[in-house]
């Protein structure tokens, strides 16, 4: 006997507004920018989720780098378990303030699409090959944007869109609106925890790799955020909860809806942050080979920028459509590489081989 779905979403949506806060996004107000048939078994949230956990750039994240370019060790974040991490944190924060968890998810797990391989030196050494800023939040809304399908997009909803392109902050505080804040509060959950996720992996990571001890963490911000990673994970996630229990729509909310940590965490929170910056991001061992993906990525852009008929013909159709300068499909091209991908391009075109009869 079949069984019709007929319903489902409907009940889902209907159980959103009697459990979610009255400051959530519900996947009922969810609007694109091409408008499609509903499905019949998912919210709008849920589908997005979908369509970004089942993209190949999604799958590419496995094999760009976090931290460590190119880790030989099993337990080594990469820009995969990174964005996982952050994913399951925010999740919970959404769920401890009765906001919409979908809507987080599929924010949480799109952020980071657009990341250069080698992770922030690949941005670096991408940016001074353009001659201008390269920003892997706005590569990573062009990826679902425009990249996906062939040129058709993702045609993800309003909300997640924007979340995917606010979720990043200004070096000197993690609450910063360097790229403006989300409006809607799901969307500011994943720039905090974007923020919350990182710091502390990394410093599980640097500790593995012999860069840090638990004796050089600044001891300030040990004393209120917790010695072990667990304890500091703990401390941030409760206090983002406990100090916006306005958004679950018990208490009045503030006039400006904007999620943020009280005044001493958030203080010790960027001070590990700005520790992590001076002991690991910059100018520790983990950096040494930066200079070397450098020269990597500028030979690349060149050689690609001289040579565009070796481009993926996905990638010429999309420029050619839509009638962008051969340098936007260079960027798009070694952007989405991973670390294996660019060494091994680079060695196809710059390594001799060795010659056998």
């Amino acid at each position: 006997m079949s069984r019709t779905h007929t319903g489902v979403r409907e009940r889902i949506e209907a159980d959103e507004r009697a459990r979610l806060s009255p400051l959530a996004a519900f996947s009922d107000q969810a609007r694109r920018a091409r408008p499609e048939e509903p499905s019949s078994v998912r919210s709008s949230f849920q589908r997005d989720r979908d369509r970004i956990l089942h993209s190949k750039p999604f799958r590419r994240l496995k094999h760009k780098t976090q931290v460590f370019i190119a880790p030989q060790g099993d337990h080594y974040r990469t820009r995969l378990t990174h964005t996982l991490e952050v994913t399951q944190i925010a999740r919970t924060v959404a769920r401890g303030l009765r906001l919409n968890e979908d809507l987080v998810e599929a924010i949480g797990l799109g952020h980071d699409l657009g990341h250069t391989p080698f992770g922030h030196a690949g941005e670096t050494a991408l940016s001074h090959a353009m001659g201008r800023a390269f920003r892997h939040n706005e590569q990573s809304l062009r990826v679902v944007d425009v990249l996906e399908r062939n040129g058709e997009g993702l045609n993800l909803t309003d909300q997640v869109r924007e979340g995917i392109y606010m979720h990043s902050k200004a070096r000197r505080d993690i609450t910063t609106r360097a790229w403006g804040n989300a409006s809607t509060l799901e969307g500011q959950i994943i720039k905090l925890c974007d923020a919350v996720a990182y710091i502390n992996h990394d410093i599980d990571d640097a500790i593995r790799g012999g860069l840090l001890t638990l004796d050089d963490l600044p001891r300030e911000a040990i004393a209120v955020l917790g010695t072990s990673h667990g304890e500091r994970l703990d401390t941030m996630v409760c206090d983002l909860i406990d100090h916006n229990w306005w958004a679950t729509g018990e208490t009045s909310p503030p006039a400006v809806l904007e999620l943020s940590m009280s005044p001493t965490i958030l203080q010790a929170t960027n001070m590990l942050r700005e520790f992590m910056y001076q002991n690991v991001y910059l100018g520790s061992r983990a950096k040494a080979d930066d200079g070397k993906v450098g020269l990597m990525i500028d030979l690349l852009y060149r050689h690609f920028l001289t040579h565009p008929e070796q481009l993926p013909t996905d990638l010429l159709k999309i420029n050619r459509t839509r009638g962008e300068p051969i340098e936007r499909a260079v960027v798009d091209y070694i952007a989405g590489m991973t670390d294996r991908f660019a060494i091994k391009v680079f060695n196809d075109l710059y390594v001799p081989r060795t010659w056998s009869a």
